[in-house]
């Protein structure tokens, strides 16, 4: 199904969204796990989102993202499939999506307990 203007449900305009906006919404560490995922498989519907929180918890993290500029839903017959506004978000935030997707996860433990590096 070709996707419209109709189908698509409210998003807001990139030009008026602030990198602080997005940068809470990747906070989380749940809908970091989301964008991680729609960037491996592209586009999928919540219930085939594997993640660690019930379905609706799912669906109202992905609203989040949507609300915030990082995620595009679109309806599928009756099945709201998301996506990450890969190409917009690069037009307006360079090298962010890539910086935050490539980034590893913090060491456990050893922030907290050395004072980090450079503190000696």
């Amino acid at each position: 199904m070709r996707m419209t203007e109709e189908t698509r449900l409210p998003q807001p305009d990139l030009a008026t969204v602030e990198i602080g906006t997005v940068l809470q919404a990747l906070a989380d560490p749940v809908r970091l796990q989301i964008v991680r995922l729609l960037d491996t498989v592209g586009e999928a519907p919540c219930g085939a989102l594997e993640l660690p929180v019930g379905r609706s918890t799912v669906s109202h993290h992905l609203r989040t993202l949507r609300e915030s500029g990082l995620v595009e839903t679109h309806l599928r017959g009756n099945t709201r499939v998301s996506r990450i506004r890969g190409e917009e978000l690069e037009r307006r935030f360079p090298g962010l999506l890539p910086s935050v997707l490539g980034a590893r996860p913090a060491a456990q433990g050893t922030a907290a307990t050395d004072g980090g590096e450079g503190e000696r």
